[in-house]
């Protein structure tokens, strides 16, 4: 199945009543099967064809409010003009679930995935997760409302898959019957607090100073503390149909010395240069960080204790600032550590260029190289891909 359409298909077997979208590529595959859903009868739910992004969210937002299970998707420049309703999503407490199909943002215009959107929406308040390919973005959709209606969390979700490169491509899929989902995700249940015309309330009126502060830290603590209910959802749901998922995957880290770490879809293509590594002698693995908010900062201290030096790989990049967002994550979540690796970023995939498999290997050396004293690396930041 293509990947955007097991998408839909997951919102659909989570039995959504309110889907707000407006088409943009590559996201558009996935608003156009829904409403075809909608329109043959297939899922019962309201289908509103937003005229814009803004908009779409804007629905999302209202619907949400009232108890509705409700499911959007946009990509890019559509992600960037919600961005002033991200924050108030997140801030309501809403458990709004979104997929997110990365799309380079502007200049110029460039329709191809990088995690460029995502990034510049990472301090919106939203968990964020990161799919490889489509089995994994059909279930972590599933698991997305499970989680974002968790009473302990309550909060909106984030999936995000690459453009293009997951969302066209035709993949095997292991699918669940509806009741099967339903015993996982049964019907939501309308919240203690929600809008009702028989009991009006006020919602996002004025915040003076002497109350923001403390809005926001209750704010911060739920997202930080809903990394336990992630935890149990991965695990319950593995219990029930076998694709076992954890916040960090590794891939021959056993005796790993070098660890490169990166998000989404080319962890495939890395897992074939570590491969090629080992064939060598090389001493590297991968890790794979599922779950970018909130960030797993105990798990990636356990993924990384034993290791000398970590390549941290991004698809965006910090313009003018610590190279590449996720870079600047990770060398901050180690920093106190007693002892902590070599932390090296390089930048990759801007754009929609293709990430191979030697950009791995060839990184993998430029890390060998500054760990042996041979190199420096500036600012401890490249770009792999720069024409010359």
């Amino acid at each position: 199945m293509e990947c955007a359409a097991a998408a839909a298909l997951a919102a659909k077997l989570a039995m959504v009543d309110v889907i707000a979208a407006y088409p943009i590529t590559p996201q558009t595959h996935i608003a156009e099967t829904l409403s075809e859903y909608v329109a043959n009868g297939e899922l019962d739910a309201e289908y509103i064809n937003a005229e814009s992004e803004h908009s779409a969210i804007s629905a999302c937002i209202g619907a949400a409010a009232t108890g509705a299970r409700v499911f959007t998707a946009t990509c890019g420049q559509g992600l960037a003009l919600m961005h002033e309703l991200l924050p108030i999503a997140a801030g309501w407490r809403l458990p709004i679930v979104m997929v997110n199909t990365n799309r380079s943002l502007s200049p110029n215009l460039n329709i191809w995935g990088d995690q460029s959107d995502s990034m510049a929406s990472r301090d919106c308040g939203w968990i964020q997760f990161f799919a490889e390919n489509a089995q994994e973005l059909f279930d972590l959709v599933i698991m997305a409302f499970r989680i974002a209606e968790d009473e302990r969390v309550q909060l909106p979700v984030m999936v995000n898959a690459k453009g293009f490169y997951c969302t066209h491509v035709i993949e095997p899929l292991t699918i669940m019957d509806q009741e099967e989902v339903e015993k996982f995700l049964p019907p939501k249940k309308i919240p203690k607090y929600a809008l009702n015309p028989d009991n009006p309330t006020t919602w996002g009126c004025v915040a003076f100073p002497d109350v923001q502060t403390e809005i926001r830290k209750q704010w911060d603590d739920a997202l930080r503390n809903s990394i336990k209910v992630i935890r149990e959802v991965f695990k319950e749901y593995g219990s029930l149909f076998g694709r076992n998922y954890d916040i960090i995957e590794t891939y021959r880290m056993e005796d790993a010395e070098v660890g490169l770490l990166l998000m989404g879809y080319a962890c495939g293509t890395c897992r074939v240069a570590v491969d090629a590594l080992r064939e060598k002698g090389e001493k590297v693995g991968m890790i794979k960080l599922r779950v970018f908010r909130p960030f797993p900062f105990d798990d990636l201290a356990a993924a990384s204790k034993n290791l000398k030096a970590i390549g941290v790989f991004d698809e965006a990049i910090s313009v003018g600032g610590v190279g590449g967002p996720l870079f600047g994550e990770v060398r901050s979540a180690l920093y106190s550590l007693e002892r902590r690796p070599k932390i090296l970023g390089f930048i990759q995939g801007i754009g929609g260029r293709d990430i191979k498999v030697d950009d791995f290997i060839r990184a993998y050396y430029e890390i060998k190289s500054v760990l042996s004293g041979e190199k420096r690396i500036e600012n401890d930041f490249m770009f792999l891909q720069v024409r010359e």
